[in-house]
């Protein structure tokens, strides 16, 4: 092995580590958050006489941050495209940490009234700005950092961060509900608190971050023209298709986890199942989905990125009618069952593909822009909403579950259309960023 390769596979790892880091806080602030909208906070920040009224709210509560996503894709796309995929990174993880931290802070609705949710809502808006600006440039750090052949397989290995915060999350709010009045009064803030901790190992791991050689040229080139350059939003909007494409795409992908796994857990909280039992579901799930998101990354560059997803959401439209209907059982051991067949299968398959295909669908030079504008419009415009949407459609058919699993079939075929139609550059040794360029 020679140094050049020793210090290429060091700056790789760097990057894995680095990018997948931030993505485990962003999935642990939002994991975290979603389990608790759906479990303890539309009893301490949302109290109400009606009980879907109350997770109406908590989860109104949990899509607001959401709005604000598609603008931190943005603002840190532009820094990420003008000042570097580490810088955005830096800032992004402070901020989705700090955030986080502060809501485990808030006191009750019953100890200072409507200051409580409004404080809640105002950390929540400021957690999904940054969490916005978050995945576009971990995704093109680590996709550009990746050997030939293998994007699939580096792309992935975010995943594998939202995997371990599925388990840290699950794991610490099921050791500490086993008190359940001191878990509703104080035990559920400790995981809030928690968060202050990962952010400081994220720092420490990002400050040894490197710009890709694609970034680096990419610079020297824009140094040399006399020029003013384009804004990154510009130039990713310049190629409509591809955005509108990749949010379209990402619809699917967004919601499979909201639905599964947020809205199921409120769903079986509703029947009378003890949320300890969905929080260790998540927790088999997240720990599930540290081994098969590379599996499923690495499978994308054997059978291709386009085929598996598309596969995964048609498998996830067909499996969530018989997972909700698991649900309904109150047996812990089939919840269980169907959390890891409606989850793991499609939706980890879904998750370890998608941001990688949208970097293979914008230029380098405005690659951050709009990979994080694609991730987060689809998120905010599926995922943000999902557990409110399934919430209000169970409640009008009387508490029938099967109008949810038409809302997931009208989703999946969008994104299955979508992806058939999507332009993704191909993956070999020296494929010129054309794709965008290409299209008319």
């Amino acid at each position: 092995m020679t140094a050049n390769t020793a210090t290429a596979e060091t700056v790789r790892r760097r990057a894995a580590f680095g990018a997948s880091v931030g993505t485990l806080i962003e999935y642990y602030d939002y994991y975290l958050y979603g389990l608790a909208a759906a479990t303890v906070f539309p009893k301490v920040f949302f109290p109400s006489g009606d009980t879907t009224a109350a997770q109406l709210a908590s989860f109104a509560s949990f899509a607001i941050g959401f709005l604000l996503r598609p603008v931190g894709g943005i603002v840190f796309g532009h820094v990420g495209d003008r000042l570097g995929r580490k810088a955005a990174l830096m800032i992004t993880v402070i901020g989705m940490g700090l955030a986080t931290t502060a809501m485990g802070l808030i006191p009750s609705a019953a100890s200072i009234g409507l200051a409580s949710p409004i404080l809640l809502i105002v950390c929540r808006i400021f957690q999904g700005l940054f969490v916005g600006g978050e995945m576009g440039g971990a995704a093109t750090l680590i996709v550009e950092h990746a050997p030939p052949g293998k994007r699939g397989f580096y792309g992935s290995l975010l995943i594998v961060g939202a995997g371990l915060a599925n388990v840290m999350t699950a794991g610490l709010m099921a050791a500490l509900a086993q008190n359940e009045a001191w878990f509703a009064d104080w035990g559920w803030r400790l995981p809030f608190l928690f968060s202050i901790i990962l952010v400081i190992i994220a720092v420490i791991m990002r400050s040894k971050l490197e710009e890709s050689e694609e970034f680096q040229k990419l610079n020297q080139e824009q140094d040399k023209q006399s020029h003013a350059r384009k804004l990154p939003l510009l130039q990713a909007l310049a190629h409509p298709k591809n955005v509108i494409l990749g949010v379209l795409m990402g619809l699917v992908h967004s919601i499979a986890g909201y639905v599964i796994l947020t809205f199921g857990l409120a769903l079986v909280v509703k029947e009378g199942v003890s949320a300890q039992v969905g929080f260790i579901g998540t927790f088999i799930v997240g720990t599930l989905q540290i081994i098969m998101a590379p599996t499923w990354g690495h499978l994308s560059d054997r059978v291709g990125r386009r085929n598996l997803y598309v596969a995964a959401a048609a498998f996830f439209a067909i499996i969530v009618y018989p997972v909700l209907l698991l649900y309904q059982t109150k047996v812990p051991g089939l919840i269980w069952l169907g959390m890891v067949l409606g989850f793991v299968i499609p939706g980890v398959a879904m998750q370890a593909t998608f941001q990688t295909m949208l970097t293979e669908m914008f230029d380098v030079e405005a690659r951050t822009t709009g990979v994080g504008l694609g991730y987060q419009l689809s998120n905010t415009l599926g995922g943000g909403f999902a557990p409110m949407i399934c919430v209000a459609l169970v409640a009008a058919a009387g508490g029938a579950v099967w109008p949810v699993a038409i809302y997931v079939a009208v989703i999946a075929l969008v994104g299955i259309l979508a992806t058939i139609f999507a332009s993704l550059r191909p993956d070999t040794v020296s494929a010129p960023l054309q794709t965008a360029r290409q299209e008319v």
